[in-house]
């Protein structure tokens, strides 16, 4: 086999194409990344199934069928599913209104909601509606995200301080300050302490050392890993459970073993909402992240199969006794700087963990729950996206206002209330855009054949034509505000003659929108004014032919702006030639 056929991207169509075309020489690059993955995989796990009030071995069992089902399903040769602190934010937000937090209901309503969102997401790629990705716009997911990191990172303090609750406000804090625990406290320090260390420096010091940049950057990633040895060596070797240390406890070694509760048909009914809610968060970040990865390897993601893998990977977590998942950023990048070349990497990692489970899993019962928290602070703390604020914010007001007002309510109001008032929000941004529409008056550029707005360039214009160019589809919305604008620019050139309209930036014409240029071209039609039309799109143009707007009223429809303006403009200097005369 060549070079080119060893090294090229495992792609192909159709369901298991990376396992028809796989090839020898991607195994060790998989299997590397598989056992990279599974050690990054424990301590992060068992870390979000705590933000999600749930058992810490809940977050192992979502780590193991969801990432062999995705690899069935998804697109993304790089993508690694499982826990991460959203969806365990979301499913915490979302289920404690109806359950106390860590009771057996409550993990049954956590694998009902896996369950609902996996069979949601599975449907809607039988439908193949994988365009739901654009109903969440970017700021919408940019300002949930911040907002639900900060609740992520106020929920995680009092496991930081050894105290039972967050005070109410700082004064509380600094009036009770003598209830910290000094010893959890000390702990939950250093362990912070090492992991800032570890996501900064690091790897550019194990680089110092002769170690392989991308080598030193995933022995950096897998830093927690020592977080949580040295946490438990600690805890055992000194006996701080015994001194009020807070531990996971015991936890039960091997594969989950469900005992299934079925609820009822209206409590099935009311986690509708929350499972569409954690799935369309869920894929739009997924697909994001698997976009931004195929990038690099050149290859190409189907959003439909997305939906197929994300539904099949939750509908695994549910069936194994776990909680909503979706792709990971940390985890798929060191997925991909390991070796992954396939979802074998995958299904690797999900071996691994499940014979942990099986073995060393009573080992982690004396893992202090600072250390959980402290790997929880350190991975959402980036996600507060302060950049993406100033961004958005200096390049368009409404979507930076978007993002903000996202971010707000998911702090003020929760999960559920942030989505909808940003969704809401970023809806009426939109609309308020297209209530604005940009009419120009356009004009020749001397010497060329390209025409430009008159306020803006030096252009040639024609006495009797007045050309606009109307850059915004025409629906109900913004009818009277382009009727007005039409109007003005008629009021600013009382000799015209000839009204042409250049709609190569209209996509479509609704109903109230063709009533308007029907009524405007009869008024302009009694003025002795013509009407014309230029570069009217084909979906366009196929509308209209269906009306008598058209033939009754419409002169005459050009191909483009340069005939229609030399058309016109034959037919108006004799005009103007004749009004001289007269004059």
């Amino acid at each position: 086999m060549d070079l080119q056929s060893r090294l090229q991207p495992p792609g192909g169509t159709g369901y298991l194409a990376w396992l028809r075309n796989y090839r020898r020489a991607w195994l060790a690059g998989d299997l590397t990344a598989g056992l990279v993955v599974s050690v990054m995989i424990i301590p992060q796990s068992m870390a979000y199934a705590m933000l999600a009030g749930l058992p810490v071995q809940v977050g192992l069992y979502a780590s193991i069928l969801p990432l062999i089902a995705y690899a069935l399903f998804g697109s993304s040769m790089s993508l690694s599913v499982g826990p991460v602190a959203v969806t365990a934010l979301m499913t915490a937000a979302l289920l404690a209104p109806m359950a106390t937090v860590g009771s057996a209901e409550y993990l049954q309503l956590a694998i009902w909601l896996a369950l609902l969102s996996g069979l949601l997401l599975f449907i809607f790629g039988l439908l193949r509606l994988g365009f739901l990705a654009n109903f969440l716009s970017h700021p919408v997911i940019s300002g949930f995200i911040s907002g639900a990191a900060v609740l992520i990172v106020l929920s995680q303090v009092p496991h930081l301080l050894g105290l039972p609750e967050l005070p109410s406000s700082p004064e509380a804090l600094l009036s009770g300050w003598q209830a910290i625990n000094s010893l959890i406290l000390g702990m939950g320090l250093v362990a912070l302490v090492w992991l800032l260390y570890a996501r900064s420096l690091l790897a550019r010091h194990l680089n110092h050392l002769g170690l392989s940049m991308p080598l030193a950057r995933i022995l950096a990633r897998l830093s927690p890993i020592l977080v949580v040895v040295a946490g438990i060596l600690v805890t055992r070797f000194w006996e701080l459970q015994a001194a009020g240390v807070p531990v996971v406890g015991e936890l039960p070694a091997g594969l989950p073993a469900l005992v299934w509760s079925t609820p009822g048909v209206g409590t099935l009914y009311s986690l509708l909402l929350p499972a569409l809610l954690i799935s369309l968060v869920g894929f739009v970040e997924s697909v994001s992240i698997a976009q931004s990865l195929a990038r690099r390897k050149r290859q190409s993601i189907d959003a439909n199969r997305e939906l197929l893998g994300m539904g099949a990977a939750n509908i695994g977590a549910g069936l194994s006794g776990g909680f909503a998942v979706c792709g990971g950023f940390s985890r798929s990048v060191v997925n991909d700087e390991a070796g992954a070349q396939t979802p074998l990497a995958g299904v690797v990692a999900a071996v691994l963990i499940a014979l942990i489970l099986v073995t060393l899993a009573p080992l982690f019962s004396q893992l202090p729950l600072v250390v959980l928290a402290v790997v929880i602070l350190v991975a959402v703390s980036p996600l507060i996206d302060l950049a993406s604020l100033r961004r958005a914010w200096r390049y368009d007001r409404a979507e930076g206002l978007t993002l903000l007002v996202t971010a707000l309510g998911v702090i003020v109001f929760g999960v559920e209330a942030g989505i909808v008032l940003g969704i809401a929000l970023s809806i009426a941004a939109q609309l308020w855009r297209g209530s604005r529409p940009h009419v120009a008056v356009v004009g020749r550029v001397p010497g060329t054949d390209y025409f430009r707005n008159t306020k803006r360039h030096l252009v040639e214009t024609e006495p009797h034509l007045l050309a606009l160019r109307i850059d915004e589809s025409i629906f109900f919305a913004n009818t009277k505000a382009i009727e007005q604008a039409i109007q003005r620019s008629l009021s600013d050139y009382p000799d015209t003659r000839e009204l042409l309209l250049i709609l190569s930036a209209v996509n479509h014409i609704d109903s109230t929108g063709l009533d308007m240029l029907s009524e405007l071209s009869e008024g302009l039609l009694e003025r002795d004014i013509r009407v014309h039309l230029a570069e009217v799109k084909g979906p366009v143009m196929d509308q209209l032919e269906k009306t008598d707007w058209l033939e009754e009223q419409v002169d005459e429809v050009f191909p483009s702006t340069l005939i229609a303006f030399n058309t016109l403009s034959s037919i108006s200097r004799p005009m103007a030639n004749d009004e001289e005369v007269t004059a």
